[in-house]
């Protein structure tokens, strides 16, 4: 599997592409505005767009999901249904943080710890990770050993639990149980900021190291 970050939005959000390089079908992970930057990438790549998965119910991470799920008729898939409050919330969102007025809808399907999601011929693995949002996931590829964690871990850090129904030892708990058992050598995409590996995190990261 193929994967392309296409950073969106005034947060500089990890909007990902990616592609089953057999079939040229692809997934836009999280994509929280900048459409137009987005449609380039999918253009560039030559790729099929077939579903927006999305990790969390934060604004930056699917403020553009309507414009691009009815530009290409394909399903929302995710978060989890404890998310549903952040999703309906979308237009109070905007306001607080200055984006422009988003559309609110509904995603095609919730999911839940233990899913399975497509991508052309390949699978990923959804995981419930709650803590920086309670209906947060993080999809994982297991024969590329990627993980797509959105808010939930960053190089050096990890996502912020003041935001409602944010819980710091919930989150801690996520990564510490879900991730880590994964193994040291998975790489992932954070929603914000560089790369890095599970090892690198347990060795270095201050809030979670082992």
């Amino acid at each position: 599997m193929k994967y392309r970050i296409i950073p969106v939005t005034a947060f500089q959000q990890n909007c990902s592409l990616l592609i089953c390089e057999r079939t040229g079908k692809a997934a836009v992970v999280d994509p929280g505005g900048d459409v137009d930057l987005i449609l380039d990438a999918i253009e560039q790549e030559q790729v099929k767009p077939e579903s927006i998965l999305l990790t969390h119910g934060h604004l930056d991470h699917i403020g553009g999901t309507y414009e691009l799920a009815s530009s290409f008729s394909i399903p929302i898939v995710g978060p989890h249904r404890d998310d549903q409050f952040w999703i309906d919330a979308i237009a109070a969102q905007c306001r607080t943080f200055g984006f422009p007025a988003c559309h609110k809808f509904k995603p095609t399907r919730w999911l839940v710890h233990g899913d399975k999601v497509t991508v052309g011929e390949e699978t990923l693995e959804v995981l419930h990770c709650p803590g920086h949002t309670p209906g947060h996931v993080v999809f994982y590829h297991r024969q590329s050993q990627l993980a797509i964690v959105g808010d939930v871990l960053f190089k050096g850090s990890i996502g912020r639990t003041d935001f409602p129904k944010g819980d710091f030892h919930t989150l801690i708990s996520s990564i510490k149980n879900n991730l880590w058992p994964l193994g040291e050598q998975v790489a992932f995409i954070p929603g914000h900021g560089p790369m890095s590996t599970f090892g690198e995190e347990m060795r270095r990261n201050p809030y979670v190291g082992v």
